[in-house]
Formats: C-alpha cells, structure tokens, sequence
C-alpha cells in the first residue's frame, strides 16, 4: 500500500527525496575519496622511509622571533658525522647529509629540469628506503671522497631524457654543464603527501654537488667530506678535507676562532654547510628519544649555551602526517557538516510534503477508519510511505556517490576507497530521516476522527 502511494506522483517523490540524495551522495563521495587520500598518506609516507626525522637550519635571534628552516647556513658535514656515533646517540641507525639544487640536466637534444637535485651519501638509500634499483648500482663511499661526477636517476629523469626502451646506465649526461656517468636509476615511488613527485630527481655524492654544481669551492673549511657508513654496507672511514686535499694549506687562509669569538656565536663563520640532514631513527618508539639525542648533540657541537634558541630544526614524518591528517580530518568534517545540512533540508521537505499528503488522503483516511483501521495502523502506513521514500532516496545517493567517486578517479587521479559499512550507515540514516521526519505528519493522519475526515471537501 505505502509504495503505491509514492508511485501514484512518482515527480513528487523523485522531488521530495531531492534532499535525501545529495546529502546520501556526498557522505558516500567524502567518505570514500577521504578514506583513498588516508591511505595514499600512509603509503606515501611509507615510501618516503621510516622512522625518519629531518633536521633543517633555522635560528632564533635575541627577540624571539624565529628565523623558517632553510633560512640560515648552520648545519654541516661533521653534524651528519656526529650524529652517526653510536656511543652518543644510540637511538640513531643511519645519518645522511643532503644538498639541495635545482639544475638543467642534458642529454644529447633533449633537457630536463628536474623537481631536485640532491647531493647525499649511499646510506640516503637505506634511510628511504630505496634499497632496491630499477637497474644499474649505486655510488659509493669513495666516489662521495674523490667528489666523482656520477649520478642515479629517478624514473621521470629518464622518461624526459631517454627512449623507452634506451637505458641510461653508463651514459653521460650534463647538469649544469658538467658530464656526470649515470650509474643507476631509482625504482618507483610515485608522489609524496604535499603532490611533489619524488622520482622527478637525480642523486650525486654530496661533495660533488656541494663544490662542482652548487658553487661554494672545496678550500673553504677542514669540515669532513663524507659521513661514515651507517647501514653496514661499506664500512668506509670519512675523510677530512685536509685528508682529500694534503697538499692545501687551510689553517694559514682560516684561522681558528678566539675565545670570544666561540662564546659569541653559536657556529664559525666559515664552514661547509649542509641544507638538512636526514636521521632514521632505529624504531618508531625510539624517535623522541632520538629528536633527545639530537638536539642535545648539535647544542653542544653549536655551543649553544642554556637557555638560548636552537639554530637547528628538527621534524618527523609523524609530525607531518599528523599536520596532514589534521587537516584532512576538518576539511572532511565540513564537507560532512555539509552533508548533513542537505540531509536535514531534505528531511524537512518530507516532512513538509507528507504533511500535504495527508491533507489531500483526508477522505482516503476517513474511509480506512471507517471500516476498521487503528490509529496505530494509519500511523504505520505514513511512517513506512516517509521511510520507503527516504530509503529510495538513499539508495539512489549510493549511486550518485559512488558514480562521483569513480570520475574522481578516473580524471583527477585521486585514490577513492569502498566501505560496505559506510554504504549501509548512508542507508540507515536515511530510513531515520524518513521515521524521524515522517513521524508528525503520519501522527498527524493517525488522529483525525473518522467522521471529519470523511466531511473533508
């Protein structure tokens, strides 16, 4: 009976459940693209290595006010190595310095500038996790003490510059004009939480970058020109500059800070300096005691004395996944507060449509008392027409949510997730806006007198 009664207008019902679709729709399509980009988060941060701290340059003047990550040179090459000691910081596996710089890379007619170009040692690899090659071997120790001008490639690299089916292993490609011998490339690791692509990227031992790509000249400090192995895999001992370069005379052209000059400043005004330096702690349970061991190292090494700032900044992958979460959290939040707006206008518009309904079935009701029917009998037929209708209208959302999901992801790339539990809540709540909504027009009809009713013109 109730669902020949919403086939009798099927506008008026197609109309009245208007409300109950989009607001259906939009919980399903939040929710499944929100549950695709949470897990996209967590692979992303998977492939960007775990356990991983970032430690960036960044000082606090006298005033307070805080100087961003990157905006001053404190962090150098001896840091890396220090931070490597297993008797100081015992919570620290693998220690790498990076250098950042962003160059031209030629080969033959073709070019391609890549997202980054990173000078780093053989155990950023290890620390995120890039254990594996797509093809060819990694540089090593020794090539990152003789400052050799080799490479490995990410997979965009060598889309941009190479055929598909040329491999770039032990050829020669220019960046910034220099010939650099491609050793390897990397494997696939897609984009990382903020949308950059990290195979768009080139690797090459850190001093090479730092003295032939990046400008600053190798005569500039006694600071060490590699970190020693972390990983176990080579056991390579790091070299000083003066180790590298004997025949350089560095104490007559930099001579050693005074006493004040020490208690002073934080750091000497020369030195060869790092952009970040990438720590991976041993567990996840042991990365505070490691961000511990690390800022009480690089104090001592900064003489930093009590109480004054930290020229350093030092951030861990669950700090950002945190901050994205976060953030991802409250726009879902929104768009559900949304939804829920369009779920509650629709409700009303049941409301207000069964309550027109029930106005034009008077005679209808009056007649259905007459021969027999219980209040409680009329109450349950317009409370299942209110919930049929909503139902309907739910499962009609289902659709259109999970049809707007799938173009999500079919033109914009976005992951999208499927949760049954999700597409059954969507439904229950529905059938409840229905009952809930439908409950003062059906009680409405359900205490009309017979005899009035009946009168009704």
């Amino acid at each position: 009976m109730a669902l020949k009664a919403l086939t009798r207008n099927v506008m008026r019902t197609g109309l009245t459940t208007l409300g109950v679709i989009m607001g259906v729709a939009a919980v399903i399509a939040i929710r499944e693209i929100g549950q695709g980009a949470s897990q996209s988060m967590q692979e992303t941060i998977a492939s960007m290595g775990s356990n991983i701290i970032l430690v960036l340059p960044g000082a606090a003047n006298p005033q307070g006010a805080s100087t961003g990550a990157g905006g001053v040179v404190s962090l150098t090459p001896d840091d890396a190595q220090a931070l490597n000691d297993p008797d100081r910081c015992p919570s620290i596996v693998a220690v790498c310095p990076i250098v950042r710089v962003r160059l031209q890379v030629v080969y033959g007619n073709k070019n391609w500038q890549p997202n980054t170009t990173y000078g780093t040692t053989p155990d950023f690899l290890f620390v995120r996790n890039w254990n594996t090659l797509a093809e060819g071997i990694p540089f090593g120790d020794q090539d990152v003490a003789s400052q050799a001008e080799v490479c490995l490639l990410g997979q965009t690299v060598v889309k941009q510059l190479f055929g598909p089916n040329d491999s770039p292993v032990n050829k020669e490609i220019r960046i910034n004009n220099k010939p650099f011998k491609v050793l390897g490339v990397l494997s696939t690791k897609g984009a990382n939480m903020l949308g950059s692509d990290q195979d768009d990227i080139v690797l090459a031992p850190w001093t090479t970058v730092k003295f032939k790509l990046a400008g600053q000249s190798a005569q500039v400090t006694q600071q060490s020109a590699a970190t020693a192995s972390s990983s176990g895999s080579s056991g390579y001992q790091a070299n000083s500059l003066n180790q590298l370069y004997p025949n350089t005379d560095y104490a007559s052209l930099y001579p050693a800070a005074s006493a004040s000059e020490t208690a002073d400043t934080p750091l000497p005004v020369r030195f060869v300096n790092v952009d970040q330096i990438l720590v991976q702690a041993r567990a996840a349970d042991e990365i505070q005691s490691a961000i511990k061991e690390i800022t009480d190292l690089l104090r001592e090494r900064h003489h930093i004395r009590p109480g004054q700032g930290e020229d350093f900044q030092i951030r861990d992958m669950t700090e950002l996944s945190n901050t994205a979460s976060s953030q991802g959290n409250l726009m879902s939040l929104l768009l559900l507060v949304v939804a829920g707006i369009a779920l509650l206008v629709g409700g009303v518009f049941v409301m207000a449509i069964m309550l027109v309904s029930v106005t034009e079935r008077t005679r209808e009701i009056g007649l259905r008392m007459a021969v027999g029917a219980r209040p409680r009998d009329i109450l349950m037929q317009f409370l299942v027409e209110a919930a049929m209708m909503c139902i309907l209208g739910g499962i009609v959302g289902v659709i259109l949510g999970r049809t707007s999901s799938v173009l999500v992801w079919f033109f914009l790339h976005w992951p999208v997730g499927v949760s049954i539990e999700t597409i059954i809540v969507a439904v229950g709540i529905s059938a409840a806006v229905g009952l809930i909504f439908g409950f003062y027009p059906a009680w409405k009809a359900s205490r009309l007198d017979p005899i009035d009713a009946l009168r009704y013109e």
